[in-house]
């Protein structure tokens, strides 16, 4: 017997969709193409997909997540709701999703030094060699003594008169050419992809009628686990015309690799999946072309880094074994593709080149990075660090490579965070505290009344009270102070940061010692991470020249506060460098140079990949670093020295 359809509406949306009496309200509003945080994939226990019933009703949803005057108040959780009639569902802000904060620019106060190679320096280094060239023809028009074939024609008189050799028509080139050298009296323009080996033959992958040779354009595209950025570029001038971020569409199957790996292995998912990624992708190039006005028949190429998993879903490629002993990824290279073969929405010539990846965790992203950053051709030896879920780490120079990657769980995305999200407007991103009162001032991103807590705020908060002496170095909030936002909840110990008046979510904002507990974990995933690999190639902390923090989240770091709680080595600041989104920065150099993409398969072949959780001296250094800053001191003598400090009365040392 079919079952009663059901209309659900969401707001403040204004969509509606009917589904199957029974449907889970999170599965609806995936159907309606309406965002709820689910950091959990559904499983219930993250508490973040909070809905309020403005009418009608649903059957369950009430969890021990919410609590009684929550739901009172009609509070329930979309992932455990089953719709049972016609009912009408508001996402609370801090629910939802705001991807306005990826596409500003902040300027942080005590970040690292921010450093990007230009299109300039490529040249200076003698690093240009373009992939994708056009050049205009003016042939000369057949006749019954020079009947040479339309292709044939072409290719002559790129030999003649352009010096090119080894050319190559591809199929679509030779399906077209005929007509369009007819329609433009024989003045056409034809596209030339450079092989990334020598000897190799030279594609001709595009014919157009006219000179368009000052129209020639690229995309590189960085696809991320939560983020997903394109930038369009002119080959011609090597500049960044425009740049687009959007949340990856994969989210709201699972804010982790592993529970999009889940979601995949179910029938269908792989197909599912891998469609939402590529809206997104397209999203984001109808964004770009259009504010830069592009034809994508102008396009040529796209360059995608992504990790591991990212790129095998994008590719429909079953992930199945990548989180399966002995986790074993498909491929590392991938060939060149025709973009549409992955349903991105460009022409038919354009071509789609796909970072190669190290292991099942460590993907093209980090290579893109590695490349980006440039530490592959360089003496100095430096750390590379991407800080994220999942945390990946590069250390060597030009001679030699070896990285790792652990897993840091959603703490710095505001997963596991009673009030966590992400760096969107309403996040605190800064925070101090009165040494004497114990009164915070909160600033939040927009400067608009606060509604969660981002990673970076996370950071600055866990320092500053650790080094005012409101938390202890196991994260226990200091009971006997003199103020009442200490207080104990539930059960649990809390630092009020901001009373429900003062939020735009009607809620108390607070920080707790869970939360606390769940950044210490992170923290010390990434530090013990950093020393084992710097152990494990015999080697110390002293004897890295250079820090490189790459990602978004990097961009927002305190590098002091970052050291106090001991997420980072404590190194001289000024040895640490910001290369931004370097998995996108990779992207770009690789669309602009064949140099680069040549020395990509080098650099994958030269990374040795070490798998932390085989690494016998991995858990010791985790365990050891399950205390703020760390259990031994002396490894972070700046911030003992500034405790000490402290102690004897300086409330605000120079250390």
């Amino acid at each position: 017997m079919q079952r009663a359809k059901c209309k659900v509406t969401f707001l403040p949306h204004n969509r509606e969709i009917e589904v199957n009496a029974g449907e889970s309200l999170i599965r609806a509003a995936m159907e309606a193409g309406v965002h709820i945080n689910a950091s959990c994939g559904g499983e219930g226990v993250c508490g973040k997909c909070r809905v309020m019933l403005e009418s009608g009703t649903v059957d369950g949803g009430i969890s021990e997540r919410l609590k009684r005057e929550d739901i009172d108040k009609g509070y329930r959780l979309a992932c455990r709701s089953q719709i049972s009639g016609d009912v009408v569902i508001r996402i609370p802000v801090e629910s939802g999703i705001d991807a306005s904060v990826l596409n500003k620019k902040y300027i942080p106060r005590s970040t690292a030094h921010i450093w990007q190679m230009n299109f300039d320096e490529l040249k200076e280094q003698g690093l240009f060699i373009s992939p994708v060239e056009k050049k205009y023809m003016e042939l000369p028009e057949p006749t019954q003594h020079d009947n040479v074939p339309d292709v044939m024609r072409m290719i002559n008189f790129l030999k003649i008169n352009h010096d090119e050799h080894r050319l190559v028509a591809e199929l679509p080139v030779i399906r077209k050419i005929s007509d369009v050298l007819r329609q433009n009296n024989f003045k056409v323009t034809a596209t030339l992809a450079r092989p990334v080996q020598p000897g190799r033959k030279t594609h001709i992958i595009n014919v157009q009628p006219g000179d368009t040779t000052d129209r020639n354009y690229a995309i590189a595209a960085d696809i991320g686990t939560t983020t997903v950025y394109g930038q369009l570029i002119d080959l011609n001038s090597g500049k960044g015309l425009a740049e687009q971020g959007e949340f990856n569409g994969q989210i709201s199957y699972g804010e982790d690799v592993i529970s999009r790996i889940m979601y995949a292995e179910k029938p269908g998912g792989l197909d599912k999946i891998q469609e939402v990624v590529v809206k997104t992708i397209n999203d984001i190039i109808r964004k770009i072309i259009r504010r830069a006005g592009v034809d994508k028949e102008e396009i040529s190429t796209i360059t995608l880094a992504g990790n591991t998993t990212m790129t095998q879903l994008l590719l429909k490629i079953n992930p199945r074994y990548i989180r399966r002993a002995p986790y074993v990824p498909t491929s590392t290279i991938y060939p060149p593709l025709r973009a549409v073969e992955l349903g991105i929405d460009l022409g038919q010539h354009a071509k789609a080149l796909i970072y190669p990846i190290v292991s099942s965790y460590v993907g093209g992203d980090i290579v893109a990075g590695v490349m980006g950053s440039g530490m592959y051709r360089t003496d100095e030896l430096t750390l590379f660090l991407d800080i994220g879920t999942n945390a990946e780490i590069v250390i060597g120079n030009k001679d030699w490579l070896a990285c790792a990657a652990c897993s840091a769980g959603p703490a710095f995305e505001g997963g596991g965070i009673e009030f966590g999200m992400r760096a969107s407007e309403g996040a605190i991103e800064d925070f101090s505290i009165d040494p004497f009162t114990y009164e915070p001032m909160n600033l939040t991103i927009g400067n608009v009344r606060p509604k969660g807590i981002c990673g970076s705020g996370l950071i600055i908060m866990v320092a500053t009270l650790f080094e005012m002496g409101v938390i202890d170095n196991l994260g226990k909030f200091n009971r006997n102070l003199n103020t009442t936002r200490i207080r104990e909840r539930d059960g649990i110990w809390e630092y009020v940061l901001a009373y429900a008046p003062e939020t735009q979510i009607d809620r108390d904002i607070v920080l707790t010692e869970p939360d606390i507990d769940n950044l210490i974990r992170a923290k010390g995933a990434i530090y013990s991470g950093c020393m084992t690999l710097i152990e494990e190639v015999g080697l110390d902390v002293s004897s890295l020249q250079r820090i490189i923090l790459a990602g978004g989240f990097g961009s927002y770091v305190d590098l002091e506060k970052a050291m106090t709680i001991g997420l980072l080595p404590e190194i001289d600041p000024a040895k640490v460098t910001y290369v931004g989104n370097g998995s996108l920065m990779g992207a770009r150099m690789s669309t602009l140079t064949n140099r680069i993409r040549k020395d990509v398969v080098e650099v994958t072949r030269k990374m040795t990949n070490f798998e932390l959780s085989e690494t016998p001296s991995y858990m010791d250094h985790y365990v050891a670093s399950l205390f703020l800053p760390h259990t031994d001191m002396n490894h972070f003598p700046k911030v003992k020295a500034r405790l000490d400090a402290r102690r004897n009365g300086d409330i605000n040392p120079q250390v």
